[in-house]
């Protein structure tokens, strides 16, 4: 398809009125004048250009990928070719809602990030040595074999001739850089460290380049490497310990690379540290109620991905881990993690030690919560000393502890096993929703 230019905004509506795997406006056809446009600053972001030189003159191509998640705008609007005529979409109600019904039905790790790719630079943009190396396979002896194989896990798709398209899940499990994928370069995860208790003043910053699972193992080095430390004294020796068990830290970056919703532009998951707190954010609402994240099954947008992060034990077979989270923060004597909603992101946040005296009584508060759920998913139920426990809390402060679950009571979180029982001293309590 080609357009000469009548002006710069004309020429960019057309090229996104075009619906297709990747309509091309070629500028510079006419072979006396070729193209003059100054097209950066008349575009979308989307868009990628390919300037060269072809006998003497400037030819200049615009390559519009396909739409992915919601249509491509321009200037705030939607455009479609109806016949041989480009027309706004929101004029065409019912050419819109199929448009939409397109996005629904393809998930995110199916669509392509890469397309009509020469099979050497599939090999050059996918770690696939890291692929038959997490998965414990032989690498094939030919380039065939492997591409065969890659396409078996949905990674690539084989097309006629030397082409293959490299999907979203081969991209952002698999990339040597994400950078060369224009629409999953932000998807890395960023981790940044700051200095005191706030964002005012970075101390450094990591994006990261590699895809998730090849990248893992050394995000999770990188992570504890810059960890605040702790010094703990044992017979008679000194040791320094990170802050956070690496166990508790594995599972929530990985909870947030698994649960993310991929649709919003320009934002992925974070780490950011500071010096009394870790703070792990990823985009989009989890789709299970905060409070249950310790005994719900998950349910991921992405069942694709989690499941192939399974098979290479990033994450956990069944459940999110949080279990896990939860016992980490209690056996080293942490407070209770924290799990918010904000408008479009999900947050969970570790943090440094704090005695029992100087915690909030919303803190206390979570941890009862947290430790009533933990202690019932494992088949058991929490009481006054096992409580006393959890805060490292002696046994003659045993009052303090019953006012801890009155007002945890209070607030509805928890409740008494037996509500008919009238003994205080040997009460067992369970989650609200047990």
């Amino acid at each position: 398809m080609t357009t000469y230019l009548k002006s710069p905004d004309s020429s960019a509506r057309y090229a996104l009125g075009e619906i297709g795997s990747r309509p091309l406006v070629v500028l510079g056809v006419n072979p006396s004048t070729a193209t003059d446009i100054c097209y950066d600053r008349t575009v979308n972001r989307v868009i990628r250009f390919y300037e060269f030189e072809h006998q003497g003159v400037n030819v200049a191509i615009i390559a519009i990928p396909r739409a992915e998640h919601r249509p491509a705008q321009f200037r705030g609007e939607e455009f479609i070719r109806v016949g041989t005529y480009k027309k706004k979409l929101k004029e065409f109600p019912e050419k819109e809602r199929e448009l939409w019904r397109g996005f629904d039905t393809t998930p995110f790790e199916d669509q392509v990030a890469a397309e009509r790719v020469a099979s050497g630079d599939v090999l050059k943009l996918l770690d696939y040595p890291s692929y038959f190396r997490l998965l414990d396979l032989p690498l094939p002896e030919n380039r065939a074999g492997i591409l065969s194989r890659l396409a078996s896990d949905r990674m690539i798709r084989l097309r006629e001739g030397d082409a293959c398209d490299i999907t979203n899940l081969g991209a952002i499990l698999f990339a040597t850089d994400l950078q060369n994928f224009d629409r999953l370069q932000r998807k890395a995860v960023r981790v940044v460290e700051y200095r005191g208790t706030n964002r005012v003043e970075t101390r450094r910053e990591q994006p990261g380049r590699k895809g998730y699972a090849v990248g893992f193992e050394g995000l999770i080095e990188y992570i504890s490497q810059i960890l605040p430390e702790n010094e703990v004294i044992g017979h008679a020796l000194r040791e320094r310990v990170t802050m956070y068990p690496e166990l508790a830290v594995r599972e929530l970056v990985a909870n947030a690379i698994i649960h993310q919703d991929f649709s919003p532009s320009g934002t992925g998951p974070m780490v950011e540290i500071f010096e009394d707190r870790m703070e792990i954010t990823n985009p989009g609402l989890p789709l299970v109620d905060t409070l249950r994240f310790l005994d719900e099954p998950p349910i991921s947008r992405n069942e694709v991905l989690a499941a192939f992060m399974r098979r290479i034990n990033v994450c956990e077979e069944r459940g999110s881990g949080i279990d896990k989270v939860v016992f980490q923060t209690e056996f080293y004597q942490l407070p209770a993690p924290k799990f918010e909603v904000t408008a479009q992101h999900t947050r969970a946040s570790l943090f440094a030690h704090r005695e029992f005296s100087d915690m909030q009584l919303e803190d206390r508060i979570r941890a009862c919560y947290l430790h009533a759920c933990l202690k019932y998913v494992s088949s058991d139920l929490m009481t006054n000393a096992s409580l006393r426990e959890r805060f490292q809390v002696e046994q003659k402060n045993y009052s303090m502890i019953s006012r801890l679950i009155k007002d945890t009571i209070d607030t509805g979180l928890v409740k008494p096993h037996d509500p008919s029982s009238k003994s205080r001293k040997h009460a067992k309590y369970v989650p609200f929703w047990a």
